[in-house]
């Protein structure tokens, strides 16, 4: 990379957003909301990285509304996918690299092993499927892309399931909580740290592709919880029920462990035990006990 390329910005689509403000912590990126640019409308994408030249772009926006995307699934598929590919397809033809968040909701959680990044997907899905085709329209555009397949994502910031048991917390002792569906809570300050170590070593040359990134041990929503309500203190009982017994608009994935040795390989970036994350997390939220 040249010394005028290194003085680039990264350019970072999203603002206020989980990933997108842990990004802007740990590094000094250009994030791009969508008052300045509504991925909704087609080609805003293009014009700010046109208007910005930035030095790599990494997508940190996306329609994550997984039950409303049932009935919103063209406004799910214009902003996790066309817009997407709209971004690859301008960092294919300026000749930078291009990063992206995908889920292990574009594939179908079958089995109980960690599912390889070969597995074919099968999203069960709208949200899975729109996710799926921005994977798709990336590939499709060519460049230097990659694409971090992510699951359970948690941070201090926006709506997630840590914040949410908080929440629920401060008003019953007793929950009834999934314990059939098993996955890596992931927190969203180890997806910025992955991306931005992915985003450094891709300008020097590295190849990008799919990977998968995910926090260790996987466990269930249940035991998640259960660590959640033991490191705040929260004496809250929690009973396991099936996903039958909760049922939601749109389905959920049994089996999202995540596969994640070839993002070791490949970039040197191993799986964290997510619930150093957690303690961080709840310390930032004053929840620590």
């Amino acid at each position: 990379m040249s010394e005028a390329q290194d003085q680039r910005p990264v350019l970072v689509f999203g603002r206020s957003g989980q990933l997108a403000t842990e990004l802007a912590r740990r590094a000094r990126v250009t994030c791009m909301g969508h008052e300045a640019a509504d991925l909704v409308q087609p080609g805003a994408a293009a014009r700010a990285i046109a208007s910005v030249r930035p030095s790599m772009v990494i997508n940190a926006a996306a329609y994550t509304a997984v039950d409303r995307a049932e009935s919103e699934a063209a406004l799910a598929q214009r902003i996790n996918a066309a817009a997407p590919g709209e971004m690859a397809e301008a960092c294919a033809e300026a000749a930078i690299p291009f990063l992206h968040v995908s889920s292990d909701y574009v594939l179908d959680g079958s089995g109980e092993s960690p599912r390889e990044e070969s597995a074919r997907p099968a999203p069960l899905n709208a949200y899975g499927a729109t996710k799926l085709a921005g994977e798709e329209a990336i590939r499709a555009a060519g460049g230097h892309w990659a694409v971090l397949r992510c699951s359970w994502v948690f941070s201090a910031h926006g709506t997630n399931f840590v914040k949410t048991m908080l929440r629920l917390s401060e008003s019953r002792d007793a929950l009834t909580i999934v314990a059939d569906q098993v996955g890596g809570p992931t927190p969203a300050a180890d997806i910025a740290a992955a991306l931005l170590e992915m985003g450094r070593q891709m300008a020097a040359g590295k190849r990008g592709g799919l990977y998968h990134y995910a926090g260790a041990p996987d466990v269930s929503w249940a035991d998640f919880a259960r660590e959640i309500f033991a490191q705040a203190g929260r004496e809250v009982s929690v009973t396991d029920i099936p996903t039958e017994a909760y049922p939601t608009p749109a389905v959920r994935p049994l089996n999202s462990r995540l596969d994640c040795r070839r993002l070791e390989v490949d970039f040197g970036i191993a799986r964290r035990d997510w619930r150093l994350g957690l303690r961080q997390v709840l310390e930032e939220l004053g929840a620590l006990a």
